[in-house]
């Protein structure tokens, strides 16, 4: 005996609602549509790089998106020490360096905070981590700009800004 269509539909939009029939393209469509400074491309090949994102729902993937800024922080502070220790690198550049090393780490942890606070279901305190994040890549390009040095950490503040709007506007699709 086949369920009346009207519990059907019923039960697929509790299931679109919740989340569980999410995925990284489907997600990534609908932050888009939501927020208009979400790069749908870069949203889908970022998350699908992480090995949670293949089962994740809508919650799951903004803690992913949280988790890639985490790993990029990592990697600036990475590329920051290279840097610094390359006997080519002048002294104004290892002092700029050193003020982006500082905030990278802030980002560190304002990225490790979004995803606390996603995790725990805080969104909008979620969101202000993600925001604070942002804030600390403008603060890093800045300090290049100020001395008239381009910086070598512009695809690490790209990068940082892109995830922190993919995972804002994924915090605004969850229910």
């Amino acid at each position: 005996m086949m369920p009346p269509t009207s519990l059907v539909v019923v039960a697929t939009v509790v299931l679109v609602l919740s989340g569980a029939d999410a995925t990284v393209e489907t997600t990534c469509k609908a932050a888009v549509d939501k927020d208009t400074h979400v790069n749908y491309d870069f949203c889908v090949s970022e998350l699908r790089k992480h090995h949670r994102s293949s089962d994740a729902d809508t919650w799951g993937l903004a803690k992913v998106a949280a988790n890639m800024g985490v790993n990029n922080a990592y990697g600036a502070l990475h590329d920051i020490e290279g840097l610094v220790a390359k006997p080519s690198t002048d002294a104004n550049t290892k002092v700029v360096l050193g003020q982006c090393q500082g905030l990278y780490d802030k980002m560190k942890f304002a990225f490790a905070g979004a995803y606390d606070e996603i995790n725990g279901r805080n969104y909008a305190a979620g969101k202000e981590e993600a925001a604070k994040a942002v804030s600390l890549a403008h603060q890093c390009d800045d300090a290049f700009m100020k001395v008239a040095i381009p910086s070598p950490l512009r695809q690490r503040s790209i990068y940082s800004m892109q995830i922190a709007i993919v995972c804002t506007a994924i915090i605004n699709l969850i229910k």
